[in-house]
C-alpha cells in the first residue's frame, strides 16, 4: 500500500485500522459519500473525483456535503475525455480501494468494470453501490427502493433509509475487501439493505395492530397535555413498574392519564423512576411535538 498518492491526510492515531489505505472515489449522492466519511474516520486516506458539474449533494444540502467531504481531496473531471481517462488511470495506479456507484453499463462504457478493472490494475478492489444486486442497471433512488420494500406510507418518508443502510453496508464491504487478495470486486444494492430495515413488518411487529404497532399500550406514543411522548415499557419489570406508579391496573390504556401533564414533565417523572420514556421532540429543535 505504498506508493506516490498525495491525497488530503489527517492526523490519525497509530491503531487507526485503515491507516494508510488509500480509497478513489467516483461516487456522487449521498451513500458513497457517507461511506468514504466512515473510512476516513476509520483512517483511509481518500480523493473522490466529481463530474465537470460537481456532485449533485453539494446543490441538496450544501452544509450536509461540506461534512461529508472532510478529509477527502475532490477534483473534477470528465471520464470521458482522453484527458480526464489517462489522469484516472494515474490515480488507479496508486489506489487500493476504488468505489464507484454507477450502474455497471455506464462503468462498462467508461472502461471501468470489474474484468477491464482486473486486467489493468491487478493490485485493486473495487465496491460498487448500485441500487438492486438483482437488477442493477434499473434507475431508482432512495424513494423508490423504501416504496419497493414496503415502507412508505402516504407521504415521504422522514429519511432516507436505502441511502444511510446501504452506505453501512458498503463500509463493512469495504472492511471485507481490504482483508481479501487483490484483485477483488463487489456490489452492494441499497434495495438490498432493506430487506433487514423491513423485516420487522414482514413478520408482523410494527404493522398497525402488531406488538409494537400498537396492540400494547406500554409501547405507544401519547398525546400529553402539551406534546407527545414515546413509551416503550416493553419488559415485565418496567411494565409493572409503570402501571404500579400510575395506580392503574395492568394493561390500561394510557391516554388519559397521559393528558393530565406535559410531555417535559412526563420525561421527568419517567427518570425519577428509570422507565423508558421519552420526549417526542420536533426536528426544529423547538421542542416537544404536537399531533
Amino acid at each position: 500500500m505504498q506508493g506516490s498518492f498525495p491525497y488530503i491526510s489527517h492526523a490519525h492515531s497509530p491503531a487507526a485500522p485503515l491507516l494508510g489505505v488509500r480509497v478513489l472515489s467516483l461516487a456522487q449522492n449521498l451513500p458513497g459519500p457517507l461511506a468514504v466519511a466512515r473510512l476516513v474516520e476509520a483512517g483511509a486516506v481518500a480523493r473522490k473525483i466529481e463530474p465537470p458539474a460537481g456532485d449533485p449533494m453539494r446543490a441538496l444540502s450544501p452544509s450536509w456535503y461540506a461534512e461529508l467531504h472532510q478529509g477527502v481531496a475532490v477534483e473534477r473531471l470528465d471520464l470521458k475525455t482522453a484527458d480526464g481517462q489517462t489522469r484516472l488511470s494515474a490515480w488507479l495506479d496508486h489506489t487500493d480501494l476504488l468505489l464507484a456507484s454507477h450502474r455497471p453499463s455506464a462503468l462498462a462504457r467508461l472502461g471501468l468494470d470489474p474484468e477491464t478493472l482486473t486486467a489493468r490494475y491487478p493490485h485493486l478492489r473495487g465496491l460498487t453501490i448500485v441500487g438492486d444486486t438483482r437488477d442493477p442497471d434499473t434507475a431508482g433512488h432512495d424513494l423508490t427502493y423504501q416504496a419497493t420494500a414496503g415502507l412508505l406510507d402516504d407521504g415521504l418518508p422522514r429519511t432516507l433509509l436505502a441511502d444511510l443502510f446501504g452506505a453501512e453496508r458498503a463500509v463493512t464491504a469495504a472492511l471485507l475487501l481490504l482483508r481479501q487478495a487483490a484483485p477483488v470486486h463487489v456490489r452492494v444494492g441499497l434495495r438490498d439493505a432493506l430487506e433487514s430495515v423491513a423485516a420487522p413488518l414482514r413478520f408482523g411487529l410494527t404493522t398497525e395492530g402488531g406488538e409494537l404497532g400498537g396492540a400494547l399500550p406500554t409501547y405507544r406514543v401519547y398525546e400529553t397535555r402539551s406534546g407527545r411522548v414515546a413509551v416503550a415499557a416493553l419488559e415485565p419489570h418496567f411494565r409493572d413498574r409503570l402501571y404500579a406508579a400510575l395506580a392503574l391496573p395492568d394493561g390500561a390504556d394510557l391516554s388519559d392519564v397521559m393528558r393530565t401533564r406535559d410531555a417535559r414533565e412526563w420525561a421527568a417523572w419517567a427518570a425519577e423512576r428509570d422507565l423508558p420514556l421519552a420526549v417526542v421532540e420536533r426536528l426544529d429543535g423547538r421542542g416537544p411535538a404536537a399531533l
